[in-house]
């Protein structure tokens, strides 16, 4: 079925029920933002691939609500669909529960699926819509409709340990942690449904969702027991055994909403953002403590062993993007390549270092006007063609046993316009001053997020999305609860904290730029004004000279890339051989 034709089996779905509106968010039951094919039910219906945003379906139209991301990306997609694009955040966009009370009738019912639903989206929904009379309900309508989401030969990818080694911190440890927090807010239960919560947790691995190396799992912890829900038949060996000796027990996936059921007159510690169905399983007999997972932020903190496996992971990552870098520039224009090859490539030189498991996320490959698509994945077929002229952005990462990593680098394949050049440098700019702040404890990502973006206002110019991301420790590439937006959030920049640095600028229908490193907090000095904090570049890469305009440098900034490219000679050049180590200390000399 097309979009279209699902799209009208679902209204007549909508219609048997006397529903006047659905909502099909981008979730799974752990409330992910990469999703288990099974649960991609947004992409099904739509045909948008973002990672984030969601569609509204009433009796006669359809909206699908995303973020700048996606704006460049999302009509091409959504063509045909017969589904309009929401440009989330912009002025003159309306709020999507407002544009569905101005849309149904009096009295309305709006359905979801109340376990790919978020807690803390119930409750606004539900409080919205009663404001002007109508109802929210639970109605799983694309159960009946997509009915071939799961493959019956699909495998079962095995869950593994991660050791303390690496992990820096044994399940034990985490658990009493955990329970320390427990105490304090006086909750009896705990309930941990995220997956990367649930794996660092319990210091396991698994692949149940592309380049996510999380598997699905929920976790129940009260005083004196833990409990895992997860299918049992994926549990190795030492997996089993690392749960039998830190006291938790195995028990199978599907159980895991009945035994809630069980509990009663208990203090749930449970996250506002965990699914619905949590909540309507346990609030008839227990009370609730919604608060963010204590494990999140203790996750987000990393510890030295994990830190030093960050470090170790961009050496070796760093060998791979200077090879990839020399292939490209080198081989461009006299052998055939696309978009898509290109990731393929670059898979292939990480593919070469130790300790490789796959790409943290798919490989954005941008060429010329497809770099200003924010999150551009290219089709295996019919890829856009790649020669020695013009620019490309290329956004990719790795995840290896001891790390993960996230490197976005744009450069010249020819002659890089003049526009080019200073568009390409105001958005370096703000990438090496964000580098280079200093800030006091207590400071939050969206306090320093300016830096980043001063030197494109000062042109009137600026990019729509986040400046940074929390990154986890052979984990989900994007991770919370830190970030560097405009957006408010509430959460202070604390050591250990590993982020990405990515300004950019998008011209649409010609270009795209985008700078990224990853670097981490750490703390820098005591005075008698307090304790302040700066940034450990952690990203051992060149930048490309020909996309750089020395002359809008401050020296400062000058002073910095110099040192930088210093820093990335004395890292990589004994892991490199023969021209490409030539071809690199040419690009590492200073400016």
């Amino acid at each position: 079925m097309t979009s279209s034709e699902k799209l009208g089996t679902l209204r007549q779905k909508m219609a048997t029920h006397t529903i006047d509106a659905f909502i099909v968010y981008s979730a799974d039951p752990h409330m992910s933002e990469y999703l288990p094919a099974e649960w991609q039910e947004r992409t099904w219906l739509s045909g948008f691939t973002g990672s984030a945003g969601f569609v509204v379906i009433t009796k006669d139209k359809a909206g699908l609500w995303t973020d700048g991301r996606y704006f460049v990306q999302a009509p091409k997609e959504l063509k045909g669909s017969g589904i309009d694009l929401f440009k989330d955040g912009m002025e003159g966009t309306p709020n999507y529960i407002d544009w569905i009370n101005a849309e149904i009738p009096e009295n309305g019912v709006v359905a979801v699926n109340a376990i790919a639903t978020s807690h803390a989206n119930w409750e606004l929904l539900t409080e919205k819509l009663a404001a002007n009379g109508n109802k929210l309900v639970d109605l799983p309508l694309l159960k009946d409709i997509w009915t071939d989401r799961k493959d019956p030969n699909a495998k079962k990818n095995p869950i593994f340990i991660q050791p303390v080694e690496r992990a820096g911190k044994s399940v034990t440890d985490k658990l009493l942690d955990i329970r320390t927090k427990m105490e304090e807010q006086n909750a009896s239960v705990h309930i941990i449904s995220s997956l990367d919560d649930v794996a660092w947790t319990l210091n396991l691995r698994g692949s149940d969702v592309q380049s996510n190396p999380v598997f699905l799992g929920y976790i129940i912890l009260t005083k004196n027991e833990a409990k895992l829900f997860v299918d049992l038949e994926k549990l190795d060996v030492d997996s089993r055994k690392q749960m039998e000796e830190s006291c938790v027990k195995m028990l199978p996936y599907e159980n895991f909403y009945q035994e809630l059921k069980t509990f009663k007159n208990e203090k749930v510690l449970v996250s506002p953002t965990s699914n619905q169905s949590i909540f309507e399983a346990l609030k008839e007999n227990n009370t609730f403590i919604k608060a963010p997972v204590p494990g999140n932020l203790m996750k987000a903190i990393k510890n030295e062993t994990e830190l030093a496996g960050f470090r170790t992971v961009m050496q070796r990552d760093g060998v791979a993007m200077v090879k990839f870098l020399y292939w490209i520039t080198h081989q461009a224009g006299k052998e055939t390549m696309n978009e898509f090859s290109i990731g393929e490539k670059l898979r292939g030189f990480r593919a070469e270092g130790k300790n490789f498991v796959g790409e943290s996320f798919g490989s954005i490959v941008g060429y010329k006007e497809n770099g200003a698509i924010m999150h551009y994945s290219a089709p295996k077929e019919g890829s856009k063609e790649v020669t020695n002229i013009d620019t490309i952005l290329v956004d990719s990462g790795g995840q290896y046993l001891e790390g993960t990593t996230d490197i976005t680098r744009t450069f010249a394949l020819g002659t890089p316009s003049a526009e080019f050049k200073t568009d390409c440098t105001l958005a370096l700019k703000g990438m090496i001053q964000l580098s280079m702040v200093k800030f006091p404890k207590g400071t939050r990502g969206v306090q320093l997020d300016a830096f980043a973006r001063l030197a494109l206002w000062q042109e009137s110019k600026d990019y729509n999305h986040g400046t940074g991301h929390g990154v986890g420790s052979f984990m989900n590439v994007h991770e919370g609860p830190q970030n560097i937006r405009k957006d408010m959030n509430f959460q202070e920049l604390i050591p250990g904290m590993v982020l990405s640095n990515e300004p950019g600028f998008y011209y649409e229908n010609h270009y795209g730029i985008r700078h990224e490193n990853l670097i981490a907090v750490r703390e820098l000095e005591t005075t008698d004004f307090g304790t302040f904090y700066d940034f450990e570049t952690l990203t051992i890469c060149p930048f490309d000279h020909k996309v750089i305009a020395t002359e809008l440098l401050t020296p400062p900034e000058k002073d910095w890339l110099n040192n930088y490219h210093q820093w990335c000679k004395e890292k990589l050049v004994n892991d490199l051989e023969g021209e490409v180590k030539d071809w690199f200390l040419e690009q590492v000399k200073p400016l």
